[in-house]
């Protein structure tokens, strides 16, 4: 791009064209005094503190909205531009609330910096307030307040829940002087805002505000740079630490969130602060938990497990580790079970998630893997979501999404039972019946070859098995497709041309696809539609699968799976077992392991006799619940690590306290591929420990020594057994996090999969057929039910269930029934309800919603109170291993 040549404050500068004067001044390092204005936010104009001035112009232009021109003379330093800039903040001071000795905002306000800096005594002012008479303070929202008479009318914050967000909930009010920021509707809490704070952290004063005061200003309080702990975006944060407390977190405006954050990340982490945290080691006595020491815990484990694997052999024993806890602690965890223990029956609660991701792209592409970056989303020209309510299970990719449709014209493609909140920006919505997927994507793919929209380039160079998948595909017409899924055929025609023709195309999927019977082949046959479309390899395009957890990904990278070793090595192959045998000093089961689910059922029929569980809560997560409490009450000894006394917890023999995430270092794998660190904050509570530090100890009395000093040390050891981490060392990720693979110390890391090539050689096309659910509505059970989670808790419920203001914004259990079928069966809204299937049944409270189909059913599954899983299948893939969370028949009836 040609330059333009100007001259600023006597300097000459040649600067993009399209930039405005306060670009080109902030690319020379020039600093504009500014309020309205952000980096992320289109220019509005509106302070007019950035004025500067400019040859020829009988006016001193706002300089973020006046582009550059050639030749143009700037002048930022001048009299006029400061006497004009003394003005404004006078007349904007004049407007607020200066009560600035009581202002949370006090130490990091904007506006109270550039008053100092523009030499404006704003002490005189702190008891005056030309605005006091407008609306109260709003404090109706459970986690933000609204104080207008500190509001500068900048409309930031409009700005960013519409720019970045993608949710347009803000609007200013009024006119001229009573001008203030709102919903719309009477008091925030009844608006559509659902607390992601982007808002706050935006705001250049005090006017928004975090409703629960931290109770410090920003110099007070200790700021550390950590990874989220809920989902598997992998949000940086900084939080803000005072007297060995957890009091405030923002958005760290790094990769990959940015500065953004959904409502848990901002306001979800105070569990870490409960007064019921576990602090010392239980050991349960005449049936009941009581308080023990260390030493008494890890020696009363050692000799229980011990015993049982001495007695029965080692596969006598399984082991469960978490998606929660860091990667250096699956790590050794999985070492244990396997050198110490000498078992591969090790696994976690990805065996429910994305197990079929694993094996499915594995077998397509070489790796089981997320292939592309979330910031390439926002660049994307067609993005496919299926089986993904992305805005409440993912938020913050949500809004890259919407920014690709909103500000770059993306064409958005949504298949999903339900209405989830992205219908609202697709160009197409395909509402399919639960557990048609295979049906629908082959009817897209037939399509696409139909009308020669394929690459056949691609296919051709790079992919094998063609034909054996054509043969299968060119059954499923947009008539026969239609009659499977109750997709009208058209919409099938045309949600594969925009996919098809589309300059760049990336699928997205999470657990809608996975949770199945044939999740394995749904995901094969989400390789398939981008293989035959030529989307793979490429920035912005590939298969996206969102991992759940913060760590779901790390734990499987790190070999918390019964069939391979770290970075994926398969357990069977003698020469990874050989270098394994070598590395650890022991020799090792040449045997797979058992999964989540066959542990749970060995545990029944006494197969498996011990069961120690690192942070999993499986009397909530897992399937058929009557089933997996019986399976548990079974075990002869069970152990159980875990920060709050869970469901499963409460039925341990042992159980050993944890540190939180806030508490140790380490490292988390997001779902990028992206390895982040996580740093202590805050020191753990009474004698709870960090859980590599619980596996060093218990491993030790198991008689196979550990000792480490540091998770560095830990992570060093991984990057040396495992080639996917080999270049990964904690103090290459201080900044920003590395993606894998990253081979070695001086390789940047991997934004996308299979660029030239797949990781297997030749991606691989397969034929996959339709195969119906394990379960269909019928006569005694008429309805279809699936569950899932929602935005405001996570997994289990054991941490946001202890969040006040999260509690405050969802309190309880519900199921989600079409308005029709509520009132066909006589039920009422907010009234309750029994769900029932050929599992078990539930009571609950009716959420009458469209969101569901007529004779669907949704039921989220954090509340052990009311827990879905009693109602869910227990069927298996039979190549994953996975369940059938996602569908199963179910009846509805009043209490």
């Amino acid at each position: 791009m040609a330059g333009v040549s100007i001259k600023i404050n006597g300097n000459d500068f040649s600067v993009p064209k399209g930039f405005t004067i306060l670009d080109a001044c902030l690319d020379a390092g020039i600093n504009v005094p500014r309020l309205c204005y952000h980096t992320k936010l289109e220019s509005a104009g509106n302070c007019r503190v950035c004025v500067v001035e400019v040859e020829g112009m009988n006016t001193l232009p706002p300089s973020c909205v006046t582009p550059v021109a050639e030749n143009m003379v700037i002048n930022t330093q001048s009299p006029a531009v400061t006497e004009a800039r003394k003005v404004m903040v006078n007349l904007l001071l004049a407007a607020h609330n200066c009560d600035c000795l009581v202002c949370e905002a006090a130490g990091s306000c904007e506006l109270q910096d550039l008053a100092y800096e523009l030499g404006i005594d704003i002490r005189s002012r702190m008891f005056e307030n030309s605005r006091e008479d407008l609306e109260p303070v709003d404090r109706s929202s459970p986690v933000l307040q609204y104080d207008p008479s500190k509001c500068i009318m900048c409309t930031r914050c409009i700005r960013a829940c519409s720019d970045i967000q993608g949710k347009g909930i803000l609007a200013a009010l009024h006119r001229g002087a009573e001008m203030t920021v709102g919903t719309g509707v009477s008091v925030w809490s009844n608006s559509a805002c659902d607390g992601c704070g982007e808002c706050i952290q935006i705001c250049p004063t005090g006017a928004l505000s975090e409703k629960e005061s931290p109770g410090v200003r920003s110099w007070e309080a200790e700021k550390v740079r950590t990874s989220c702990a809920y989902c598997g975006v992998g949000c940086q944060l900084d939080m803000w630490v005072h007297d060995n407390k957890l009091v405030k977190v923002e958005g760290a405006d790094i990769e990959p969130n940015f500065g953004s954050t959904c409502v848990k990340g901002r306001f979800g982490h105070t569990f870490v602060n409960r007064d019921d945290r576990l602090e010392t080691p239980l050991i349960r006595k005449n049936g009941r938990l009581e308080k023990a020491t260390w030493n008494e815990a890890i020696a009363l484990v050692a000799e229980k497990i011990g015993g049982i694997r001495d007695k029965y052999g080692a596969d006598a024993v399984a082991g469960l580790c978490s998606a929660k806890v860091t990667n250096e602690e699956n790590y050794l965890f999985q070492k244990m079970m396997r050198a110490a223990i000498g078992t591969n029956n090790v696994d976690h609660c990805a065996r429910l998630c994305h197990a079929s991701t694993v094996t499915g792209l594995a077998a397509a592409f070489g790796s089981g893997a997320m292939t592309n970056s979330i910031a390439e989303l926002e660049h994307a020209k067609c993005i496919l979501v299926t089986g993904s309510n992305t805005t409440e299970t993912h938020p913050v990719i949500a809004t890259v999404i919407r920014r690709a449709v909103r500000k770059h014209g993306a064409k958005l493609i949504v298949v999903d039972p339900r209405r989830i909140d992205l219908v609202k920006d697709a160009a197409v919505w395909l509402r399919q019946k639960n557990g048609t997927d295979v049906a629908w994507l082959n009817g897209m793919m037939n399509v696409i070859i139909s009308e020669n929209l394929q690459d056949t380039e691609f296919i051709e160079g790079k992919t094998a098995g063609f034909e054996e998948m054509l043969s299968v595909v060119e059954l499923f017409n947009p008539e026969m497709v239609e009659k499977i899924t109750g997709i009208p055929g058209e919409k099938i025609i045309e949600a594969a041309r925009i996919f098809a023709e589309a300059e760049v195309s990336s699928i997205v999927y999470s657990m809608g696809i996975t949770q199945h019977i044939t999740g394995t082949d749904n995901v094969l046959s989400v390789a398939n539609l981008a293989m035959l479309t030529g989307n793979v390899g490429r920035s912005s395009s590939g298969v996206n699968p969102l991992r759940g957890q913060n760590n779901v990904q790390g734990a499987c990278d790190v070999g918390g799976l019964p069939d391979v070793y770290p970075g994926y090595q398969k357990v069977a192959d003698p020469a990874n077992r050989k270098k394994f045998e070598q590395a650890w000093g022991k020799q090792l089961s040449p045997d797979n392991g058992l999964t989540v689910m066959e542990i749970i059922d060995s545990l029944e029929t006494g197969k498996v006799k011990g069961l120690i569980i690192m942070g999993e809560n499986p009397m909530v997560s897992d399937p058929n619940l009557n089933h997996a409490e019986r399976a548990l009450d079974s075990a002869e000894f069970l152990v159980v690590s875990d920060i709050f006394l869970t469901e499963t917890a409460e039925k341990a023999n042992v159980v050993l306290p944890a540190a939180s995430f806030a508490e140790k270092n380490g490292s988390f794998t997001n779902t990028e591929r992206r390895v982040i660190l996580v740093r202590k904050a805050l020191d753990a509570p009474g004698e709870a420990r960090s859980d590599w530090q619980i596996i060093c100890d218990l491993s030790t009395a198991l008689g196979y020594p550990m000792s480490y000093s540091s998770s560095a040390g830990i992570m060093d050891e991984i990057a040396e057994l495992t080639p996917i981490y080999g270049g990964i060392h904690h103090d290459r990720i201080q900044e920003v996090g590395l993606q894998w693979p990253c081979p070695d110390r001086s390789h940047p890391g991997t934004m996308y999969l299979h660029k030239g090539k797949f990781k297997r050689g030749m991606g691989q096309f397969h034929p996959v057929d339709f195969i119906p659910p394990a379960e269909s509505p019928d006569s005694e059970y008429p309805f279809i039910l699936s569950t899932g989670r929602i935005l405001f808790h996570y997994h289990t419920g054991s941490m946001t269930r202890r969040v006040d203001a999260l509690n405050e914004f969802v309190s309880g259990a519900y199921a989600e029934i079409h308005p029709e079928d509520v009132l066909r069966l006589g039920l009422v809204d907010g009234g309750p309800v029994r769900i029932a299937t050929r599992r078990g049944q539930i009571e609950t409270t009716v959420k009458s919603t469209e969101m569901v189909a007529e004779g669907s059913v949704f039921v989220p599954f954090h509340f052990a109170e009311s827990a879905a899983n009693v109602l869910t299948n227990d069927s298996l893939d039979p190549v994953a291993k996975i369940p059938e969370l996602k569908v199963a028949a179910c009846q509805v009836s009043r209490v």
